[in-house]
């Protein structure tokens, strides 16, 4: 059921199986969570979007290279604003590789708070129980990210664990990614290490002390993830991938001609006691809103 007058349900939504899975690897993988009524909305929603978007307002390209990366004033500014950045692989020296909106790496972040659709989406009641069921408190809604992974350019994306980057003390963090297309090993599908989030999550992603621009990851040492065992999640439109904080997760190039679109929600947990760090990345004055449930 979706919050838009849809009747709280009390019983559980995941299968003690499933929670038990979810334990286990890292992950679950929910076909068919989204319509294809509600996969068409979405897409629908990020045209509408990009159409009124000022495309010459950034240069801010995507990395997930850490020699790479940068944090400006554009991406730190956006946790409550919806703003767009392009694939790295966008240009040609001065020029575009292809027509520009399909250069655009991924919107975010506050697409969950500030536009209709994403916002009906982001708040479904069935989220709330599922984070509640797998052990949260107070769901809060903190991320939000349409990738479309373009077609010939779309980027990979490193393995990572999203606790390093919205970082609580105790580790809260829930990822929901849903796919928006067929995700096929030629597009770049989302790819797992079963397990991998029983090491915990190593390191953070943070501002950088002291006034300094940017951010550092502390340690600043890399990580070699052992990726050997990582698993394709090759999925259909309406899929919903749910990922541990300390998941090992990542996806690779997509040269093909199709492109992938998706959508992340991130979920971090109000309780008290739980901290979200002053120097974390993303910030939102006000707060974050609570996902019913």
């Amino acid at each position: 059921m979706s919050s838009s007058g849809a009747k709280f349900s009390s019983s559980p939504f995941l299968t003690p199986e499933q929670v038990a899975a979810y334990h286990q690897d890292g992950y679950l993988v929910l076909p068919g969570f989204w319509s294809q009524q509600q996969v068409a909305g979405a897409k629908q929603a990020i045209g509408e979007v990009l159409a009124k978007m000022d495309l010459d307002e950034s240069r801010t390209i995507f990395t997930t290279k850490e020699q790479n990366r940068a944090a400006d004033e554009y991406f730190l500014g956006s946790g409550d604003k919806v703003r767009f950045f392009w694939e790295e692989d966008s240009f040609d020296g001065k020029t575009f590789k292809q027509e520009r909106t399909q250069c655009i790496n991924k919107i975010g972040h506050a697409l969950h708070d500030l536009d209709p659709t994403f916002k009906q989406l982001s708040y479904d009641e069935r989220i709330g129980r599922i984070c509640k069921e797998l052990g949260m408190s107070t769901p809060l809604a903190c991320q939000s990210m349409y990738i479309f992974k373009q077609p010939r350019i779309g980027g990979q994306v490193r393995p990572h664990q999203d606790g390093a980057f919205l970082y609580t003390q105790p580790q809260s963090v829930i990822g929901f990614w849903w796919g928006l297309e067929r995700c096929t090993l030629e597009n770049g599908c989302l790819w797992a290490v079963p397990g991998s989030h029983r090491a915990g999550v190593t390191r953070r992603f943070r501002r950088c002390r002291e006034g300094a621009p940017g951010c550092e990851f502390e340690p600043p040492e890399p990580v070699e993830w052992d990726t050997s065992a990582g698993v394709p999640l090759e999925c259909d439109a309406g899929t919903l991938v749910i990922l541990h904080n300390a998941l090992v997760h990542y996806s690779l190039d997509n040269k093909s001609d199709k492109s992938r679109h998706a959508y992340t929600l991130h979920v971090v947990d109000g309780k008290p006691g739980i901290e979200y760090p002053a120097d974390n990345w993303l910030q939102k004055p006000g707060g974050f809103n609570v996902i019913a449930g």
